[in-house]
């Protein structure tokens, strides 16, 4: 009997989980649009997607399990795979996956039991996650809260106010600095030619000279030589053959010193012209460099911004998609702008806040905010938070919906570069989940300073990386507030002896 009341329990259950599944799944009932972000409840299993009008899906999740936990933070959509499987448990299919992490954690569709079962993914329904690929994009950001989290509308005075002019003359702008930049490169291709040619001649006309310069002692002694003869000569037929060899060998000796005067003079010439050449290269050099980070800039501004600001680290961080595919998978993120912002009563904590910009109003943007993680009210956030003035030139007039500020108390996880919008998560919930996989080691991340188009701007982490003094050990360890979120990694160091509970 009591292996029957178990069993019926069992099924009740079963049954209990499936019809909560099937009463969760929703879609909107309207005309929706473009999913704009993800919110996934850890506490209610649940994921909600919204567009610029709300909620547009909703279903149910198993997230990761007991010491395998989804970690809580800020995420988003940097690789999609219609039929991925595994490369950490055995193959497993996971259909529709969505990374957000590029050392595994990620959405998909998978078996929903009824609760928390993952190895740290959001497992979604099958033909949910089916429906939804297709939907979503490269950037989107994914929350995962600890609780239950809804955007709410929002304003404040720091939220970018775009300048309308500044927004429609945008793509002409684009195109005009891509086009000054294409001519500018091919300028200077063609300088850098020029100055090659002019230093191989220079070079050439430098041997000749070495040469000439050595003749011309050789043909002074060639005459010293025939003059002695001639005073030597005793007779009428010596004084005759020293006189003819010594008419040779001043015709020969001045014949050497035109010519070296010749090749010295066109030395000169060759020598002022190549340097001249690679002046002119460099200069073409610098224009080229600089017409492609204006075209770089304008094309950016036509893109949602991101930015980032972080109590842990006291810096701002600025994300937009370059759109240009990397062969290992994934999208390349510009990460041009970092600069320390200044945080008013630093050591209180801040809470962790994304604000959205969801559609255009009036002359501006119409943004919501979402809460995960307790701390000040996001008016009294934004409130203690200075951006400076040049950066908001930068980003502010042309700020497109999409665009997002995450203000936080949380530095950027180490997760985050070069393939990443940003990475965050909340040091004070268990990460299980996140740290049992093996972290993203040896990529290139941003530099400070463009180090060329064909490297996207960025470097090997055994540089000075610009995320390279945030990196966090997501151990999942609980930690005071205003306390250090990272650990420095020196040089040389491996990452795994100084993290700790990986």
């Amino acid at each position: 009997m009591l292996v029957a009341m178990a069993a019926l329990t069992a099924l009740t259950a079963d049954a209990a989980a499936r019809q909560a599944r099937r009463t969760t799944e929703a879609t909107a009932p309207r005309k929706t649009g473009e999913p704009i972000m993800a919110i996934v409840s850890i506490k209610s299993q649940r994921v909600t997607f919204y567009d610029a009008d709300g909620w547009i899906l909703r279903a149910p999740v198993s997230t990761g399990t007991t010491g395998r936990e989804t970690p809580a933070g800020v995420f988003a959509i940097i690789e999609k795979d219609k039929d991925h499987h595994s490369t950490l448990y055995d193959d497993a299919w996971m259909p529709n996956m969505q990374r957000i992490t590029w050392n595994g954690i990620a959405l998909h569709g998978g078996p929903l039991p009824g609760y928390a079962a993952s190895h740290g993914c959001v497992r979604m329904p099958y033909d949910f996650a089916e429906r939804l690929f297709d939907k979503t994009w490269i950037g989107m950001r994914v929350i995962i809260s600890p609780n239950d989290a809804a955007p709410v509308e929002f304003s404040h005075p720091a939220l970018f106010v775009p300048n309308a002019q500044a927004v429609a003359a945008a793509p002409a702008r684009a195109e005009t600095l891509a086009r000054e930049a294409a001519e500018a490169a091919k300028t200077a291709d063609e300088a850098k030619k020029a100055a090659a040619t002019a230093a191989r001649e220079a070079a050439s006309l430098t041997a000749s000279l070495r040469n000439l310069e050595s003749l011309k002692p050789r043909a002074d002694a060639e005459l010293a030589s025939a003059d002695k003869a001639l005073a030597a000569a005793k007779t009428d037929q010596a004084r005759a053959q020293a006189e003819e060899a010594k008419q040779k060998a001043a015709a020969e000796a001045a014949e050497a010193g035109t010519q070296l005067d010749t090749a010295k003079a066109d030395a000169t010439s060759k020598l002022a012209a190549a340097a001249a050449a690679k002046d002119a290269a460099k200069t073409a050099e610098t224009k080229k460099a600089a017409a492609a980070k204006a075209a770089s800039e304008a094309k950016l501004a036509l893109e949602p911004v991101s930015v980032y600001i972080s109590r842990a680290t006291k810096k701002l961080y600025v994300r937009r998609n370059t759109h240009k595919a990397w062969p290992d998978g994934g999208e390349v993120f510009d990460a041009t702008i970092e600069v320390p912002v200044t945080i008013r009563n630093p050591d209180k904590p801040i809470g962790t806040h994304v604000f959205t910009a969801m559609a255009r109003k009036d002359a501006g943007l119409r943004w919501t905010m979402v809460a995960i993680d307790n701390g000040d009210d996001a008016k009294d956030a934004l409130d203690r938070i200075t951006i400076p003035q040049d950066v908001l030139d930068r980003i502010a007039p042309t700020a497109l919906p999409r665009s997002s500020i995450i203000v936080s108390d949380e530095p950027l996880s180490r997760e985050t570069n070069y393939r990443t919008e940003f990475v965050a998560v909340l040091n004070n919930q268990p990460q299980g989940g996140f740290v049992t996989r093996r972290p993203t080691v040896n990529v290139p991340v941003a530099s400070r300073s463009s180090r060329g188009d064909d490297r996207f701007g960025f470097y090997s982490q055994s540089g000075n990386s610009l995320f390279q003094r945030s990196w966090d050990s997501q151990s999942g360890n609980t930690r005071p507030r205003g306390s250090q979120y990272y650990y420095q990694v020196q040089p040389g160091q491996n990452y795994y002896q100084v993290q700790p509970g990986w």
